[in-house]
């Protein structure tokens, strides 16, 4: 089992950044696939950026290339999302998510939620205009 605590999210202006952090424990956390997915009211969750064991590939939603980062630190079992530029389309509750499950057709398989077996509670991101 994985536990996933968020935090960090908040209340910003558009323009605005915000650091969101995931800590990780319950099993090695280098050998997880981590995540942040995002949903917001009355919209599917969707997946905003996702990032490999060794932190070699990334991959990021088109609405949030060249503002978001998504990083880990697999010393300290943390994955983060900065968030800049914020823009009110953004607000919605934000979830780390891991995977441990395999697959066949390598790092991009792990673009659906699907593929995540562990979550976090959520974190609200609130991005005013």
């Amino acid at each position: 089992q994985v536990q996933l605590v968020e935090s960090g999210g908040g209340l910003v202006q558009a323009g605005g950044s915000l650091r969101l952090f995931c800590a990780a424990s319950g099993r090695t956390f280098s050998s997880l696939i981590m995540g942040w997915f995002r949903q917001a009211p009355g919209k599917e969750r969707e997946l905003v950026a996702a990032i490999s064991w060794s932190a070699t590939r990334t991959y990021y939603a088109d609405s949030v290339k060249g503002r978001f980062t998504i990083s880990r630190d697999n010393s300290k079992a943390t994955v983060h999302l900065q968030m800049n530029s914020l823009k009110p389309g953004d607000t919605a509750v934000y979830y780390c998510a891991a995977s441990d499950l395999p697959s066949s057709g390598g790092f991009y398989d792990y673009t659906s939620s699907t593929k995540y077996n562990y979550w976090g509670q959520g974190t609200q991101v609130t991005v005013s205009s």
